[in-house]
């Protein structure tokens, strides 16, 4: 298959039909670079590809990311059967703009969403009719695309909704702040409101007891069975499924009781605080579902032709009640949610492809949110659009480090708080800018991976540099200008 390039909006029916035919019509013409480099000859890669989410999970959550008490048996024999990365970060440190550089390849200091801005009465700041999402770019070479779980990139009829922005299907949340709730009202489905067995509140009974509430319906155990539903149903045809999950965020307008869930399971009896009960339940429900979907893949016999990623939004939540280091969350790194610090951004990585990608295997390969798109692009056979700030993984997948390019650097920007922060990876260094116009912090990740110990004093030839970068890493943005410091 040959490449396809990109030349208009291709949300629009008509665009979507002549770039289908388009495909069609190129069949077996010169081949991608993807396909150049897989060695079996076989006429296209093009595998399924599940993208799962976690919200709010920290680096240190899971087994095989060094976490104790938590039990994550399958994640963590999904990194023994694929790989594992140790350098891999969200997009932001906050939901919406880490989803948002995830679906369209820009880091934040380029893309359209970079902050959690909210637009009433349901949704947060929409991605607009032009952007092009990692599910147009699959869509084009002819897969069936879903969304399953959270959305938070715009709300009820704008023109961030799913379906407008190259979801054949979506089921769950269009609004953050709606995805709080465990027990909603309703789900979507698509664009239609699908009511639920919950009852947020009712009238105080005539005794004066108090507000009843009634919990039947559990939404991340409804998304969980939606995403093995959609597998299911595409098992005969290639389709891409992007599960973003709420497991294990709080509810952060329940205070204390904030980590909802139906029951504790193997956490019920361990002497700790409930919130610390619920989140490690949370945590191993999801594992338990990703189970689920791993014994899907087998059942349906696409195991091998499904390239299944876990992933999380950014790093771990002090909300509902949680302590983060009660479980130690963030691992060795420094900082949580919202921080620019490493424990807000670097996040855990698994990719699990039988047979093509080598079981046990640990990259240290630096990463981030905005390769999504091209990798996946790649791996289909379609190009990206150019000019994002992606670079594909796929060699590294597939065991080809020598043809993987690298990035220069990373970069991030955080608008909430007082002043807005900036944040760079390159290579072993790592530099924080606390406000515009302080000094940065300079640390040497290599030996410092927790941040301890700010070098910038000993290095300045190193923050020149990245001072340099920092100048042409970003575009302006009405609504997240640089604000604070001097």
């Amino acid at each position: 298959m040959a490449i396809i390039t990109w030349k208009e909006r291709l949300w629009r029916p008509a665009a979507w039909v002549a770039a289908l035919a388009g495909i069609a019509a190129i069949a077996g013409a010169s081949c991608s670079s993807a396909e150049q480099r897989n060695a079996g000859g076989e006429a296209s890669l093009r595998p399924n590809i599940v993208l799962i989410v976690a919200d709010d999970l920290g680096y240190g959550d899971l087994g095989s990311y060094g976490q104790k008490r938590i039990q994550t048996p399958v994640l963590d024999r999904m990194a023994r059967e694929g790989m594992r990365f140790t350098d891999h970060y969200a997009g932001s440190t906050v939901c919406a703009p880490s989803r948002c550089t995830l679906m369209t390849g820009y880091h934040t200091g380029h893309a359209v969403v970079r902050g959690n801005r909210e637009i009433k009465p349901m949704g947060q700041h929409p991605l607009p009719d032009e952007s092009v999402t990692v599910a147009e770019v699959l869509k084009l070479a002819g897969y069936r695309t879903g969304l399953i779980g959270k959305w938070g990139l715009g709300g009820p009829g704008s023109s961030g909704e799913p379906n407008r922005q190259g979801f054949d299907y979506f089921f769950g949340y269009l609004c953050q702040r709606h995805a709080h709730n465990y027990y909603p009202e309703f789900l979507f489905r698509n664009t239609d409101r699908v009511p639920l067995e919950n009852v947020v509140a009712e009238p105080k009974r005539e005794d004066g007891a108090g507000v009843a509430v009634k919990r039947v319906q559990y939404s991340a155990d409804l998304i969980a069975q939606e995403a093995l539903d959609f597998v299911e149903r595409n098992k005969d045809r290639t389709f891409f499924l992007a599960w973003t999950a709420t497991l294990p965020h709080a509810n952060d307008e329940a205070g204390d009781k904030g980590m909802e869930v139906p029951d504790y399971g193997i956490y019920a009896d361990k002497d700790w605080p409930e919130p610390q009960k619920g989140h490690a339940a949370m945590i191993t429900r999801l594992d338990r579902d990703v189970g689920r979907l791993l014994e899907k893949l087998d059942e349906l016999g696409i195991a091998d032709k499904t390239l299944v990623l876990f992933t999380s939004d950014n790093g771990p939540h002090r909300e509902g009640g949680n302590d983060p280091e009660f479980n130690d969350s963030n691992g060795p790194l420094r900082g949580i949610k919202r921080d620019l610090y490493e424990g807000g951004i670097r996040v855990p990585l698994i990719a699990r492809w039988p047979g093509k990608i080598a079981p046990g295997t640990v990259s240290d390969h630096l990463c981030a949110f905005w390769d999504y798109l091209p990798t996946f692009a790649e791996l289909a056979g379609v190009a990206a659009p150019e000019g994002i700030d992606g670079i594909s993984f796929a060699p590294t997948l597939l065991g080809q480090p020598d043809l993987q390019k690298e990035h220069e650097f990373l970069y991030w920007e955080f608008h909430e708080g007082k002043a807005s922060k900036q944040a760079v990876r390159m290579g072993k260094w790592k530099a924080v800018r606390l406000a515009p116009g302080t000094p940065l912090e300079l640390y040497d990740l290599s030996t410092d991976i927790g941040e301890e110990h700010n070098v910038a004093a000993e290095h300045p030839d190193v923050v020149a540099k990245i001072e340099q970068y920092l100048k042409t890493a970003r575009t302006e943005s009405k609504y997240w200008p640089l604000r604070g410091g001097h």
